[in-house]
């Protein structure tokens, strides 16, 4: 499909055949669409993508552009409006007037936030995965500094499990690396670089925290769909009572916890993480996207 700049990569995972595609209510389940994290593919949703397809939802997964197998932009625009527009534009080719549930982690979270709270139809519901308008300068300081750290590409995939291994000390380091491939580009002088624009990296300090919490929040009071948000407990990049300033945001918003997780927190449990994400679709999203659709109409 196409974005505002150029190609947007995606995955789609179709229920099986037995799957039940209808709710308890015996409405069609919405589809979802997930978004990635910065320095993320839309491979890291993977396991997520096939246990909610085997559940009776229909998933699309996006690369963002910069990520993964979606083109660069040109003039180096990452601009999180920018962003949004693709959204805009991915949704509109993918779905047929459906409104999907948004399922966004770090960057793909502000995204959808940014691109429902300035009036874009893109979405009936939203999960927000440890992401809030109120961000840890600390923690997004560590994000941005691990991106930055392979601008130069790596000798060996064992080299880069290493840095892996050390920006997420809490995981055991995988015994097979060959997974690593998906997120890497080998390129002519045989060295291996990360699978995003190192430009889009330029931007992701500290220094943009704070105003990520004044910006982000004005675009949060206007989110009118069903929220959630996920934090791991454990999280640098969002502080425990982020879930609290969100509510005075989005006073309709559902918070959870996901304990002895990170900011990574959908690798870090993914059971706990479709377990949260399941009850919002069964419980929440779907019924009440439904009555909206039904009130609209």
């Amino acid at each position: 499909m196409r974005g505002a700049v150029g190609k947007i990569a995606g995955d789609r995972w179709s229920p099986p055949q037995h799957a039940e595609r209808r709710d308890k209510a015996g409405n069609p389940k919405p589809p979802v669409l997930m978004l990635h994290g910065g320095a993320q593919t839309r491979h890291s949703w993977n396991r997520a993508a096939t246990a909610l397809a085997g559940d009776g939802y229909e998933v699309i997964t996006l690369d963002a552009r910069g990520h993964g197998d979606s083109e660069w932009a040109p003039d180096g625009d990452y601009d999180i409006f920018a962003m949004a527009d693709d959204l805009v534009l991915a949704v509109g080719q993918l779905f047929d007037g459906a409104r999907p549930v948004l399922v966004g982690a770090s960057l793909g979270g502000i995204t959808a936030l940014i691109a429902l709270g300035r009036g874009d139809d893109v979405g009936g519901a939203l999960v927000l995965v440890d992401v809030a308008p109120k961000l840890e300068r600390e923690g997004v300081e560590r994000v941005g500094a691990f991106m930055r750290s392979g601008v130069e590409g790596f000798d060996s995939l064992e080299q880069v499990a290493d840095m892996v291994a050390e920006y997420q000390p809490h995981r055991p380091r995988p015994k097979n690396i060959d997974g690593l491939r998906k997120n890497l580009r080998q390129k002519s002088d045989g060295r291996w670089y990360w699978h995003w624009d190192p430009r889009f990296a330029d931007n992701a300090n500290g220094d943009n925290a704070a105003l990520g919490a004044e910006v982000l929040g004005r675009y949060a009071s206007c989110v009118q769909v069903p929220t959630m948000m996920l934090r791991g407990s454990n999280s640098d990049v969002i502080a425990e009572d982020a879930g609290d300033a969100l509510r005075k945001q989005i006073p309709h918003v559902y918070t959870r916890s996901v304990a002895e997780a990170g900011h990574m927190l959908v690798g870090d449990d993914n059971a706990v993480f479709l377990g949260n994400l399941g009850w919002f679709l069964d419980e929440i999203a779907g019924p009440r996207a439904e009555q909206a659709g039904r009130a609209e109409s």
